[in-house]
């Protein structure tokens, strides 16, 4: 059985990889200092297969420790998203950064790790020229700290030396939503969704600006693709996640979410510049490792709806659910 070490792996993306990876029969050791607290992954917590290290990223020696014994490593510990970065400069710089490389640096050291997968980000690419889409092989272009700092160690992975038996791969996630045991609505269709559902008053800014969308489920799906898939097909290799038919303006979100909650009000508010606008081809994925997305937007805010409509989440609203 391989052992996994998800790093922030009680968070949005990793709560949701942590109990596909033990679904799918690996053993798991998570790290993560529970800043959210360690609810979403409170279901794992007697699971034999299962282990929680309560520790900061950059505690060089708990860190050691929890690599110790563990075939791979998928690093999503980050502060996430441009609005969080820009909050806290330093920390980000410290733990999206400095803690990163030594993440790195200390896999390289660890004999028993044989895959190293960097959760990146869309956002590197910043704003496309024409109307065309992106790729891998795209110019980059980032806007904010939290993607400048996601190129960077993209970077430092592709160009370090590393061992012969050791596999390093970067994925480009798109915009994350879904439904997640770390539930954020912070994001924009998990945002959208809720506001109208709750009758907030959603305002839109920029509402022609193009992202691509993938799942929650999907990007941990792509994850843990990078352990199953063969070195000579992902080393020293980035791959986009998501489908390429799953990119959308905030006014398609709006207007697919308003087919199921008929009676919301939008409030658009003109904005002719904004330095993230891009749609991503994401066929390197599909055509070199088969991946597929089984969920679209579509069914993720149906999805949200249900899950408000039940009641499993009293307060939406709640700061909680926000990484802000």
């Amino acid at each position: 059985m391989k052992r996994i070490l998800v790093t922030g792996g009680a968070g949005y993306i990793g709560s949701t990889l942590c109990t596909l990876l033990i679904n799918s029969g690996y053993a798991v050791r998570a790290i993560d200092y529970l800043v959210f607290g360690g609810e979403s992954l409170s279901h794992l917590a007697t699971n034999p297969n299962f282990e929680l290290v309560n520790a900061d990223i950059r505690d060089k020696e708990k860190l050691t420790k929890a690599l110790n014994g563990i075939d791979g490593v998928v690093h999503l510990a980050a502060i996430v998203g441009d609005p969080a970065c820009a909050k806290e400069p330093e920390k980000a710089e410290s733990i999206n950064w400095d803690a990163a490389v030594q993440l790195f640096d200390l896999v390289r050291e660890t004999k028993s790790v044989k895959n190293f997968v960097f959760s990146s980000t869309c956002s590197n690419y910043g704003k496309m020229k024409g109307d065309g889409y992106v790729n891998e092989e795209s110019e980059l272009t980032p806007v904010s700290l939290y993607a400048r700092l996601k190129v960077k160690f993209e970077q430092y992975l592709m160009e370090s030396d590393y061992r012969e038996d050791l596999t390093a791969t970067a994925l480009r996630f798109s915009t994350v939503y879904g439904y997640s045991t770390r539930m954020r609505f912070d994001l924009t269709v998990n945002e959208f969704t809720r506001d109208l559902f709750v009758g907030n008053n959603l305002v839109v800014f920029g509402e022609q600006f193009w992202r691509p969308y993938c799942h929650v489920r999907d990007l941990a799906r792509g994850a843990m693709l990078m352990l199953e898939s063969p070195k000579e097909k992902i080393n020293r290799t980035v791959f986009n996640v998501g489908d390429t038919s799953e990119n959308y303006t905030k006014k398609m979100l709006v207007d697919l979410i308003s087919k199921h909650i008929p009676e919301a009000e939008v409030e658009y508010v003109q904005k002719s510049e904004d330095p993230r606008d891009y749609r991503v081809n994401f066929d390197k994925i599909k055509n070199t490792l088969g991946f597929e997305i089984t969920s679209n937007v579509e069914e993720g805010v149906l999805e949200i709806i249900k899950v408000l409509s039940s009641g499993f989440i009293s307060n939406p609203n709640d700061n909680k659910y926000s990484n802000i």
